[in-house]
């Protein structure tokens, strides 16, 4: 238990004042939980306090309108996340009369609730003794204990969560979670740990093997696809054609149409091809200005995108409608479209 004891006596001196760590309200927590699932604190903490102002009950939250919770999770990406988090508080509030189940098999029935996000829950919310997983745990638990099975593997996943359950201080395991989350947080970082004062040094084994940097080990690499998209923003009088999206993984965020090539095409090619035709053919149109080129990186693609600012009349689109191009800002839009409104002047 040495491990185990020095890590929660670093955490009581060394610990972040984390407004979720003030409660034991399960909602507020998983609130937390979900919101900085890949996101840094000092990103996801403004938007974990804007939700909670928005929506101060897991009632609020299920009675919502869906644009209203993607608004309110604009910018912070994996928009699954947020259709999964409104689609469970509704199913909390309609199967489980608000309040959320304590039972753990129970957890992990509920909709974009997983192994490591059902344990957060249950042992900071209730204190059972389920041990949590996520990136900072594995890199830690790799580093210290010298595990090099690949963390992506079903072997590795294995692995990794036998081990932090049989580190797990049972009777303190809310406050354990947290220390051995907040350890790899903030001292046994990816990049440029801090060995030097690391209290598990003596007997770190990535430490003592000078291996710190090659652990923990990961066994897929990622393809990433690129896409060259153009996006129209096609004026009529004062309206603009908008369209919320029915798939993908931007699925009910608004977006302008867009034309998509294999290659990096220039601004004539893109005006000559038969996309560009099929929407312009029987209208007067008049390219007002494209944007210069905006990269977007995602975990399996990398989008090459331009906006183009267009007049043009008499063009229909069956998948869209034209809204008031003042009221644009009121609708939940991707991060990439966010980055462009931010270039020019609306309304």
């Amino acid at each position: 238990m040495k491990f185990s004891n020095k890590l929660v006596s670093w955490y009581q001196n060394n610990k972040r004042d984390l407004p979720w760590r003030n409660t034991v309200d399960p909602y507020h927590i998983w609130l937390s939980e979900i919101i900085l699932q890949q996101t840094r604190v000092c990103q996801g903490t403004p938007y974990y306090l804007a939700f909670l102002k928005a929506f101060p009950t897991i009632v609020d939250l299920a009675n919502a309108s869906e644009d209203k919770v993607l608004k309110m999770w604009q910018g912070l990406g994996y928009y699954s996340r947020a259709r999964n988090l409104h689609y469970t508080a509704k199913d909390i509030v309609n199967n489980f009369g608000g309040e959320f189940p304590k039972d753990h098999k129970q957890m992990l029935k509920l909709k974009g609730v997983g192994v490591y996000t059902a344990a957060a829950i249950t042992s900071f919310a209730f204190d059972m003794p389920y041990a949590v997983v996520d990136g900072n745990v594995i890199r830690l638990l790799s580093r210290v204990f010298g595990v090099c099975t690949p963390f992506d593997t079903s072997a590795g996943k294995k692995q990794f969560q036998l081990l932090a359950q049989e580190l797990l201080i049972d009777k303190e395991a809310a406050i354990y979670n947290q220390a051995i989350m907040e350890f790899g947080a903030i001292q046994c970082k990816p990049k440029s740990p801090d060995c030097s004062s690391c209290p598990m040094q003596g007997f770190c084994v990535a430490y003592i093997t000078n291996s710190v940097l090659e652990l923990p080990v990961k066994s897929k690499k990622i393809k990433v696809k690129n896409r060259f998209l153009h996006y129209l923003m096609i004026e009529q009088e004062d309206n603009i054609f908008l369209g919320k999206r029915k798939s993908g993984i931007w699925t009910g965020l608004y977006e302008f149409p867009f034309l998509e090539f294999s290659i990096k095409v220039d601004e004539k090619q893109v005006m000559k091809s038969d996309e560009w035709l099929k929407i312009f053919l029987n209208s007067t149109c008049d390219v007002k200005s494209v944007s210069s080129e905006f990269i977007h990186i995602l975990s399996h693609q990398k989008i090459h995108a331009q906006f183009w600012q267009i007049k043009a009349a008499s063009v229909v689109l069956k998948e869209y409608e034209c809204i008031s191009k003042n009221s644009l800002l009121e609708f939940p839009v991707s991060r990439l479209t966010e980055k462009y409104f931010e270039t020019i002047e609306l309304g």
